[in-house]
């Protein structure tokens, strides 16, 4: 029997032509077989030479012709290029091609389309044999553990997506989290291939589809916001040198937890510039609990009400908009079918309660970081997670942290939280909804903070000034009129909405949530 194996470039006309000849033979002939190997023009020099090395041949060009003996075993035999084939079958069988050279170009490129779609059905099943790599950092907050029965679920990458999880955290973290692997395991997920620990720096993120961003632990002790701030520069620098180094080009990065997301955000995209397109920061969790407010309020449940907006800093100063949320299956005197819905602020005829009693009610359920624990932090990262898998609820607005390109006066290069849609595994900024505009006197309190958190933990600023208005410039007049015995209170003074920023740094891990608690931290416009 003749074996015989056809290699070429996949656009290569003359492979074309030499395949003709080899199909009519391996149909006409029933000691002729044909083995056609095709590569794309991208990699066929290099596979060319590998070849040619391996078995000691000299050939440059496409195609590539050679008989394997399978009667002898070793290595196969050169037999030549195009013209060397036509040769050998014209004085052996008798056979020769008539295809004319437009022919030759068109089956050249119809092969070329053809050996694409292979190559991408490869892909496809690699995809299913092999696991989708996720990473947590500071896998031993307590987010993580409350993460991971969510992501091995099937609800957030699909009920065919095998995983693999990779808990990242220092090494003094990691009796903690060999105890999480074994509860882990202990879930018999068919989708969880494997769960493992990482505390060696240089092998964090290595081959990482997705890396989630936890609150991060700063081990030496900080006396001022400033030094709070500078303290996440250096970890968020090494996790972006090491997604640069190690992650896959598609990687999706999300920043999550209740200190500084939106600094940390902005960090990470300038230390791994070419992920920064991948980067997003996780406002959900702010979003759900106002929805529960206003669900208390109502007597309804939160998930049915819709299109609450965050704007601004995440884990600072945000505006709350309810000019577009809608609440749905309310139990009223009109009723309509399940896709039914009210505006919220038509509801609430209580303007003083909007205004003033819902905001300063997220303050007190945030005041201590305990609301806002590993649940809902995990809820929510699951959540956008699944949405920038498989979109978002069609027509539904979703908040999130993503960097400004200067829609709604928003200044360019801050992390911003702002009302986008999920579709085709990437997010759309709604720069096309009505009656949203932010008033200059809050986009001005919202970003002045954002910019100076960049500038501090960059060391271009050495100050940090949290933002004030005039009403808050009249109050601070008249607290100085009042005097104070505690000098050490008057020393280590720092503004309200940002006096808890230092606790996620103590032991417990707890940092309050910080909402405006006037009344700019709401809009109520009709």
């Amino acid at each position: 029997m003749a074996k015989f194996v056809l290699a070429g470039r996949a656009d290569c006309p003359y492979y074309a032509k030499a395949e003709l000849v080899a199909d009519y033979l391996q149909k006409n002939l029933p000691d002729f077989r044909i083995h056609k190997i095709t590569q794309h023009p991208d990699v066929w020099e290099e596979w060319l030479k590998d070849l040619c090395k391996k078995n000691k041949w000299s050939h440059k060009n496409s195609p590539i012709i050679w008989r394997e003996l399978l009667d002898r075993g070793g290595k196969g035999l050169l037999l030549g290029g195009y013209n060397e084939f036509l040769e050998h079958a014209q004085l052996y069988y008798g056979v020769t091609s008539s295809m004319t050279t437009e022919l030759m170009k068109t089956v050249a490129q119809e092969n070329l389309g053809t050996h694409i779609e292979k190559e991408l059905e490869k892909e496809a099943l690699k995809g299913l044999i092999n696991s989708l790599q996720v990473w947590i950092t500071s896998a031993s907050a307590p987010a993580c553990y409350n993460l991971i029965p969510i992501l091995t679920s099937g609800e957030v990458f699909g009920p065919h997506t095998e995983i693999s999880i990779n808990l990242f955290d220092s090494k003094q973290a990691e009796e903690k989290l060999t105890s999480l692997v074994e509860e882990a395991q202990d879930l018999a997920s068919p989708l969880l291939r494997s769960v493992s620990v990482c505390t060696r720096e240089e092998e964090a993120f290595r081959q990482a589809h997705v890396i989630i961003v936890l609150d991060d632990h700063v081990e030496k002790e900080v006396y001022s916001l400033e030094d709070c701030i500078r303290s996440r520069a250096p970890l968020c620098q090494l996790y972006g040198t090491l997604i640069e180094r190690n992650a896959r080009d598609s990687a999706r990065i999300i920043v999550g937890g209740k200190t500084f997301v939106n600094l940390k955000t902005a960090l990470l995209m300038r230390y791994a510039p070419n992920f920064a397109h991948n980067i997003i920061a996780v406002a959900l969790g702010v979003e759900g609990k106002a929805k529960a407010a206003l669900a208390r309020k109502l007597k309804t449940t939160p998930s049915r009400i819709k299109d609450v907006i965050i704007w601004g800093n995440i884990s600072g100063n945000n505006y709350i908009d309810l000019r577009k949320a809608k609440v749905y299956r309310y139990e009223s005197a009109i009723w309509g079918p399940p896709d039914y819905s009210r505006p919220v602020l038509s509801l609430i005829f209580d303007r003083e309660w909007v205004t003033r009693e819902f905001v300063v009610s997220l303050k007190k359920l945030t005041s201590t970081g305990r609301r806002f624990g590993g649940i809902l932090a995990a809820h929510s990262i699951a959540t956008t997670l699944k949405y920038w898998f498989y979109g978002s609820p069609p027509g539904e607005i979703v908040s999130l942290g993503v960097l400004s390109e200067g829609q709604f006066g928003i200044p360019e290069g801050i992390v911003f939280s702002m009302p986008v849609k999920f579709e085709n595994g990437t997010w759309v900024v709604l720069t096309d909804l009505e009656d949203i505009e932010i008033s200059e006197q809050i986009m001005t309190r919202m970003t002045s903070d954002l910019i100076q958190e960049k500038l501090v933990a960059l060391g271009e600023l050495v100050d940090f000034q949290p933002y004030q208005s005039e009403t808050d410039l009249a109050k601070e007049d008249e607290k100085t009129t009042v005097p104070t015995t505690n000098d050490n209170q008057e020393r280590r003074k720092v503004s309200d909405d940002y006096k808890d920023l230092f606790s996620d740094l103590m032991p417990d891990d707890e940092k309050d949530l910080i909402l405006s608690d006037d009344s700019e931290g709401i809009s109520m416009e009709q």
